[in-house]
């Protein structure tokens, strides 16, 4: 199947209280002429979520017992190959994630299990985030960190519950634990619809159609590491504790052609390794003797790459990766990255 035939799946997450169930329900109850399924993963045995979702025409899925890791995933499975084939159809899943759940087992599980890939396809990762507490939760909740580490869009929610300066605090620290998600700014969770959905997020080659320097490091330094300790904080006093954020982003860049087996053979070993660590990982690689575009990504341990479009005449051959993760070793990384130049 191709995309186009695959149901696009939007996994909407962010801490509790950010904003998910308000923003659920503008997709459900707004007039965009599209039909939803919303799969909704509930903490505990008591479901609650369920019952703050307006009622409308979309069918509401629940999955018990919160975190959707190994076992949940299973869960996840089902639902998703039960909806696939019901009659009627639908143009789109949302999957709500608990406030307390790290997304990437749900994103993994659409890599994982070969029925549903050829069924669904996952549009995004959307997280929201609440501009007045975020800091609070930053500090004390490794799952928050994880949540925004793995977006691929961010709705920054309670804007006007915040001063402008704080926002751009806010904002700064959010960059620094993801330099590639793009930030939309909301009240009450009231981002443009058409913004974030249908967006192909998790579709590197179609986000670099619409935004070109989407894989650039930042400041147009070529390795340059989103690093806690550095100061880019414009003159802004560090009482929110940024040092304290465990994630981080590694950005490099390669002008030289890759040797291909190469750079497979160091990403498997390098997800071997540090896959727990490593939240996620694109890539756009211009292999030696190719004419098209390797990309690339990485959910932890797990790595999908397929050669895509040719390069265009006058775009710049360079190889470019992102690694968003803990523990991440920027010297290491960048010297392996070019140990594998053809």
């Amino acid at each position: 199947m191709t995309d186009q035939t695959r149901t696009p799946v939007t996994v909407l997450t962010g801490y509790l209280g950010a904003g998910k169930t308000t923003l659920l329900n503008r997709i459900l109850s707004e007039d965009h002429g599209r039909r939803y399924a919303v799969i909704v993963n509930e903490f505990g045995e008591i479901g609650i979520d369920n019952d703050l979702i307006v009622g409308a025409d979309e069918e509401v899925f629940e999955m018990s017992n919160g975190c959707v890791c190994c076992t949940v995933r299973g869960d996840l499975i089902r639902v998703l190959q039960g909806l696939a084939k019901r009659k009627g159809g639908f143009d789109a899943i949302v999957v709500e994630t608990t406030g307390l759940a790290d997304p990437g087992p749900v994103a993994q599980t659409f890599f994982v299990d070969e029925d549903v890939k050829q069924r669904t396809v996952l549009d995004s990762v959307t997280t929201v985030v609440d501009a007045k507490h975020v800091n609070d939760r930053l500090d004390d909740s490794r799952e928050a960190r994880e949540q925004i580490a793995f977006a691929d869009q961010i709705v920054l929610n309670k804007t006007d519950l915040v001063t402008a300066d704080e926002l751009a605090r806010v904002e700064a620290r959010i960059r620094r634990l993801n330099p590639l998600a793009p930030i939309h700014r909301a009240e009450r969770s009231n981002v443009p619809l058409d913004a974030i959905l249908g967006r192909g997020g998790f579709d590197l080659d179609r986000i670099l159609e619409l935004e070109p320097e989407f894989l650039n490091p930042p400041h147009g330094e070529a390795g340059h590491v989103h690093d806690e300790d550095c100061e880019h904080d414009h003159g802004h006093d560090h009482h929110d504790h940024v040092h304290d954020d465990d994630i981080k982003g590694v950005s490099l860049t390669l002008e030289q052609p890759v040797d291909g087996n190469k750079v497979s053979r160091w990403l498997s070993d390098l997800l071997a390794v540090q896959g727990p660590d490593i939240l996620r990982a694109k890539g756009i690689l211009s292999v030696a003797g190719e004419d098209r575009r390797l990309v690339f990504q990485a959910v932890h341990m797990i790595l999908e790459g397929d050669l895509q479009r040719e390069w265009r005449s006058g775009e710049p051959r360079q190889s470019r990766m992102v690694f968003i993760g803990r523990n991440l070793d920027a010297a290491a990384l960048k010297a392996g990255f070019e140990a594998c130049a053809a």
